[in-house]
C-alpha cells in the first residue's frame, strides 16, 4: 500500500468540485437540522417550566372550591343572625370569622368577585340563575347576588350567582 493510497481523493476537476458542493450541501442540512432540534429542545424546555409554574400556581383550586363550601355556611349563618337582630358574640365570632376566613384566602391569591346592582353582567365572571322583569335596572344588568364567586389569581374559580334584570312585560310590572 502506497501513500497516495491512503489519501482521499482531492478536488481536481469538475467532478471533484461537484462532490465537495454536495459534501458542504449535506454539512449546512446537518448544521440547519442540529439547529432546530435545539430550538425544539428550548421550546420544550420553556413550555415545561411553564406547566410547572402554572401548576404550582393553581395546585391549591381544588381546596379552594371546598372550602369555599364551608365560607357560603358561614356567611349563611351571618346573615341568619343578622334577620334575627342577633347582635350578640356569637354573630360577631361568626363575622370574625369569615373575615379570617377571606384574609387567609387573599394571602393565597383567591379574592371575591366584587359584583354591584346594576353592574353589567359578565358571562366570564358570573352566573345567571334568574332573569327578573323590573324597571328599576337596565335589562342586562345585575339585580341581585345569590352567591359569591372567587377567582384564584387570574382564574375565575367560581362564578358569582346573580340574578340578572330583564324587560318587564308589557303594561308594566
Amino acid at each position: 500500500m502506497t501513500d497516495s493510497q491512503d489519501l482521499p481523493p482531492t478536488a481536481d476537476g469538475p467532478a471533484g468540485a461537484d462532490d465537495l458542493r454536495a459534501r458542504v450541501g449535506v454539512l449546512e442540512k446537518q448544521v440547519t437540522d442540529y439547529k432546530l432540534l435545539i430550538a425544539d429542545f428550548e421550546n420544550s424546555r420553556k413550555r415545561l417550566a411553564q406547566d410547572a409554574e402554572r401548576q404550582r400556581k393553581y395546585a391549591y383550586e381544588p381546596l379552594v372550591r371546598d372550602l369555599l363550601n364551608a365560607l357560603d355556611n358561614l356567611n349563611y349563618a351571618a346573615q341568619a343572625a343578622k334577620q334575627a337582630g342577633d347582635t350578640g358574640p356569637l354573630a360577631r365570632g361568626v363575622s370574625a370569622t369569615i373575615n379570617l376566613f377571606l384574609e387567609a384566602l387573599k394571602r393565597h391569591g383567591v379574592s371575591r368577585i366584587d359584583v354591584a346592582p346594576g353592574s353589567p353582567f359578565d358571562a366570564h365572571s358570573h352566573q345567571a340563575v334568574m332573569q327578573q322583569p323590573t324597571n328599576d335596572f337596565e335589562p342586562g344588568t345585575v339585580v341581585a347576588v345569590t352567591q359569591n364567586g372567587f377567582v384564584l389569581h387570574d382564574r375565575v374559580i367560581r362564578p358569582a350567582s346573580v340574578v340578572v334584570a330583564s324587560e318587564p312585560p308589557a303594561g308594566g310590572e
